[in-house]
């Protein structure tokens, strides 16, 4: 680590507060070129630990840069993860306020709740689908508290990789007997479409993308608990959204998800 505690508490104060105002701020690396990859996971954790005490419900975890195209594009060798935040779940049909929010994009996922609890090194696809006990559409509104939604990948890390809202289905299905991998997408925006995707735009496989965060949360001997949300990242790229528009996702065979921006 290049931070000490001191500026990694803060750090986290200011990217929160940034969050909890609604305020975009300039990327901290700007500040702070040699913080490194444990640095920006320890202001996300500090980020975290400040909403558990005031009692703020972690519901999940998500995965992020789950494209092979985004992980070429920004010259990283894994994708990266963070948290939910139990206040900011809503299900399908859920008006969100924009009022609260910088600027949202929302991206369609494929959510995961596991059985029982799963940890690296070693997890893999087949692990994971025996440990599922269901899988759900999942729709991501991410907001970056950065400018002009610009960042690099230690400063996107320590702003707990831009989670604001999700929005979940309301069918819970076994994985057995569904091809998760050609599982077909279809986003729409105000009745037109926006874009299209399948399941294997997220690392090959969705069930790859928690087989991988329990691989990474194994190197800092953690794990993912049974019972959560996981978020695997988007299979669609990230839409913009504003005040009145509405979006609109169906998923082969897990249904749809619905949402209006107010």
């Amino acid at each position: 680590m290049q931070l000490d505690q001191a500026t990694i508490a803060a750090l986290a104060e200011h990217l929160e507060n940034a969050e909890l105002n609604a305020t975009a701020v300039s990327k901290i690396t700007d500040k702070h070129p040699d913080m490194d990859w444990e640095d920006a996971y320890a202001i996300q954790d500090a980020i975290r630990a400040r909403k558990e005490q005031r009692g703020t419900p972690v519901s999940g975890l998500k995965m992020g840069l789950t494209s092979p195209a985004k992980i070429r594009q920004m010259g990283v060798k894994e994708p990266i993860y963070g948290f939910l935040n139990g206040l900011h779940a809503y299900r399908t049909g859920a008006t969100i306020d924009t009022s609260s929010l910088i600027h949202p994009k929302v991206e369609a996922e494929i959510g995961f709740v596991l059985n029982r609890p799963l940890k690296g090194p070693g997890c893999h696809i087949g692990e994971v689908l025996a440990a599922t006990d269901y899988v759900v559409a999942t729709v991501e509104v991410i907001d970056s508290r950065y400018e002009n939604f610009k960042f690099d990948l230690k400063s996107v890390i320590a702003d707990n990789t831009s989670a604001a809202r999700y929005v979940v289905g309301d069918q819970y299905r076994q994985v057995g007997g569904l091809d998760l991998r050609n599982l077909g997408i279809v986003l729409r925006k105000n009745g037109d479409v926006a874009t299209v995707a399948s399941g294997a735009a997220v690392l090959g496989h969705p069930a790859a993308s928690v087989a991988m965060l329990a691989n990474m949360l194994g190197a800092r001997g953690k794990e993912i608990p049974a019972g959560v949300l996981i978020m695997t990242g988007g299979a669609t790229e990230a839409i913009a959204v504003e005040k009145g528009d509405r979006i609109m996702v169906d998923y082969q065979w897990l249904g749809s998800v619905e949402m209006q921006f107010s």
